[in-house]
């Protein structure tokens, strides 16, 4: 992988690392995944403007991708509102390299060497590790919010393989994320005013800023990633930018003083190591 694209997808890794982070703030989790998501959407809006429309061949992908979305921001809330961040976070986020590399190889004849299969696997089983970092109280996981972790890692998989040929065929990687941005923001928006009603205005005003720092983070590391996914094989994009689980148990021991578990250590010696592989692809 050439060299600037893999620097800006381990910067996109840590910027998704930091809005997930950020979502630990005192919101109900729909609130808080529709808060961002129509933030985005704001933020993305004026750069809309300027770039204009994604070439007409791509925007079936668009809408598509725009269906996906919605689906991934209502069952990213529903795991977090059923089950911990820290073990949900790592299950939607690590499986999705692996079924993005099988069905990029499947549908788009996306061809990897056998040491890029390796990464990818080195990479999913380091970030799957992190997920046995420790629960509370040793209690066992909610089977319902396992399963929307998994149903969130499907949506990932999903958006990523449609968002990476719909920009190919674009013309302007960036016309195609800001639209992106622009639309599923908006209607996650308006889907989160239907359910929560006038209290997400109230919920905005109180942490707005948390909200818009969200967004930016949020807009910056996907549209990395969509531009990267135009210039290198999807199937790499995708499993080094679940990096960002990485980041975010780093985060959680810097900034959140969790515990800094042996498993924690050794899952994300794993992610490392398959970053290395990864870089020497």
């Amino acid at each position: 992988m050439d060299p600037f694209v893999f620097v800006a997808v381990l910067a996109a890794a840590a910027c998704h690392a930091g809005w997930n982070a950020l979502l630990k703030i005192n919101l109900e989790p729909l609130a808080a995944t529709s808060l961002v998501a129509a933030a985005s959407a704001a933020v993305a809006l004026p750069v809309a403007l300027v770039t204009g429309l994604p070439a007409a061949a791509s925007w079936g992908y668009l809408l598509a991708s725009v269906a996906i979305h919605i689906v991934y921001y209502y069952a990213l809330a529903q795991a977090y509102r059923l089950g911990d961040l820290g073990q949900i976070y790592p299950i939607a986020r690590g499986s999705a390299p692996l079924m993005t590399a099988v069905l990029a190889s499947v549908w788009l004849g996306e061809t990897l060497s056998a040491g890029a299969w390796a990464s990818v696997l080195v990479l999913a089983a380091g970030i799957l590790l992190l997920a046995s970092r420790g629960r509370r109280a040793r209690e066992p996981f909610d089977v319902r919010a396992v399963g929307y972790a998994l149903a969130t890692s499907l949506t990932i998989t999903t958006y990523t393989l449609v968002d990476g040929v719909g920009a190919r065929l674009s013309g302007s990687a960036a016309a195609y994320t800001v639209w992106l941005f622009v639309l599923s923001g908006g209607a996650m928006g308006l889907y989160g005013l239907r359910r929560i009603g006038r209290r997400l205005a109230s919920d905005f005003t109180a942490n707005w800023w948390v909200t818009m720092a969200g967004a930016a983070l949020s807009t910056a590391a996907y549209g990395i990633a969509i531009w990267a996914m135009t210039v290198a094989p999807i199937a790499l994009v995708a499993a080094l930018r679940e990096t960002s689980v990485m980041f975010a148990a780093l985060l959680g021991v810097a900034m959140l003083r969790e515990p800094l578990l042996p498993v924690r250590i050794a899952a994300t010696g794993l992610v490392l190591a398959g970053v290395v592989l990864l870089r020497l692809q």
